[in-house]
C-alpha cells in the first residue's frame, strides 16, 4: 500500500461537520447538496449553512425537502435553504434543475443515492443504481460546469465533493456490462460499481477543470445508519453486519458522517486539490485491487483513482448522456 505524501487534516472519525467548519465564515457561497431531505444530506447542508453559505436542497421528495429547510431555517438563525426538485434518474429533471440554476455555483455535494434489493432499470433500460448514483451526478456536474467555473472564478476556486463507499472495494467498473443485461444480477456488486465510478468521476473532472479552477474529491462517510439502507434484502443485512463484526467500520453519528464531506468542501487542504478519496477527513492510503476489504478498512483501491479507467468512464458515461 501507498502512504506516502498523503494530505492530512486536523480532524479525525471523531469529528463532526460543525468541528471542521468551527470559525469558517461561508457567507457569499452558494452550495448545492443532492439528497438533502434525509441522512448525511441534511447535516452536510445544515452545516454548511450555520456556516453562513446559501444552500440548496436538490431532492426528490419537496415536501421532505421544505420541512428540512424549515428546521434547517430555525436551528441556524439563517436564511432558510431553498429547495428544488431534482430526480437523478430522470434526465429531464436534471435538464429542468440545471436550466433554472443562474449565477455562480462554489460547492457541489454529490451525495444523494439510493441501493436497490433488486435489478430496477429506468426508461433507458440503464441499471438503476449507476444511473443515479453516477450517471444523474455525471449529468448534473457537467451541466453546471459554467456555474462552477463562475464560482471559481469570484472565490479563488470552487469544489465538487463526490460520496463513494468503502463499498468499491468489492467492484471495479465492468465496461462489458455495465448494466448487467447479461451478468447475474447482484445489488452488492451494482452498488460498489457505482460508488468506484464516483471516485473516478473524481478524478476525471479534476484533470479537466482544474485550469477552471474547479476540484473534485470522493469521500467515504463511513458507517452511518441514514435511509439509504431502507431497500436491504436480508442478505445484505448480513452482509453489512458481518462488515461490522469484522471490523471493516464502526457505526457513527450522522454528524461524524458529514464531517469528510465537509473536510472536502472546505479545508484548505483541498482547496487547489483533487483527484483524491478521502477517510475520516484524510486522504485515504492506496490498496492494490486484490487487497482484502477487512484489512484495509480505510483504503481507496487502485481501480477507484486510475486514471486511464476515469477517462474512459468519463466518455462512456458522455457518450450514454449524449453531452
Amino acid at each position: 500500500m501507498d502512504t506516502g505524501g498523503l494530505i492530512c487534516t486536523p480532524f479525525t472519525s471523531s469529528d463532526t461537520a460543525d468541528d471542521v467548519l468551527r470559525g469558517i465564515d461561508l457567507t457569499g457561497v452558494r452550495a448545492i447538496v443532492t439528497g438533502a431531505s434525509s441522512g448525511l444530506g441534511i447535516e452536510t447542508a445544515r452545516a454548511l449553512a450555520a456556516a453562513g453559505a446559501e444552500v440548496t436542497l436538490a431532492v426528490r421528495n419537496t415536501t421532505a425537502g421544505d420541512a428540512v429547510a424549515e428546521t434547517i431555517g430555525r436551528s441556524t438563525g439563517g436564511i432558510r435553504p431553498h429547495v428544488v426538485r431534482l430526480d437523478l434518474a430522470d434526465r429531464a429533471s436534471i435538464t429542468r434543475f440545471v436550466d433554472a440554476w443562474g449565477g455562480p455555483l462554489h460547492l457541489l455535494i454529490n451525495n444523494a443515492g439510493v441501493v436497490t434489493g433488486g435489478l430496477e432499470r429506468t426508461p433507458e433500460g440503464w441499471e438503476l443504481q449507476f444511473a443515479t448514483n453516477h450517471l444523474g451526478h455525471f449529468a448534473l456536474a457537467t451541466g453546471l460546469h459554467h456555474a462552477l467555473a463562475r464560482g471559481a472564478a469570484d472565490r479563488d476556486g470552487a469544489r465538487i465533493v463526490s460520496v463513494s463507499s468503502t463499498a468499491h472495494m468489492r467492484s471495479g467498473i465492468d465496461f462489458d456490462d455495465l448494466h448487467f443485461q447479461r451478468r447475474d444480477y447482484d445489488p452488492q456488486i451494482a452498488y460498489a460499481q457505482s460508488k468506484t465510478a464516483n471516485s473516478l468521476f473524481a478524478v476525471e473532472a479534476t484533470r479537466r477543470w482544474a485550469g477552471d479552477g474547479i476540484v473534485a474529491n470522493a469521500v467515504n462517510p463511513g458507517g452511518v445508519a441514514t435511509g439509504l439502507q431502507r431497500n436491504f434484502t436480508r442478505e445484505q443485512r448480513a452482509s453489512l453486519d458481518a462488515a461490522e463484526a469484522a471490523g471493516v467500520f464502526t457505526y457513527k453519528a450522522v454528524e461524524q458522517g458529514a464531517a469528510t464531506s465537509v473536510v472536502a468542501a472546505v479545508a484548505p487542504e483541498f482547496a487547489h486539490s483533487g483527484g483524491h478519496y478521502l477517510d475520516d477527513a484524510q486522504e485515504a492510503y492506496t490498496v492494490p485491487n486484490d487487497a482484502d476489504l477487512a484489512q484495509h478498512p480505510h483504503g481507496v483501491k487502485e481501480w477507484a483513482l486510475d486514471p486511464v479507467t476515469a477517462r474512459r468512464l468519463w466518455a462512456v458515461s458522455a457518450d450514454l448522456l449524449r453531452v
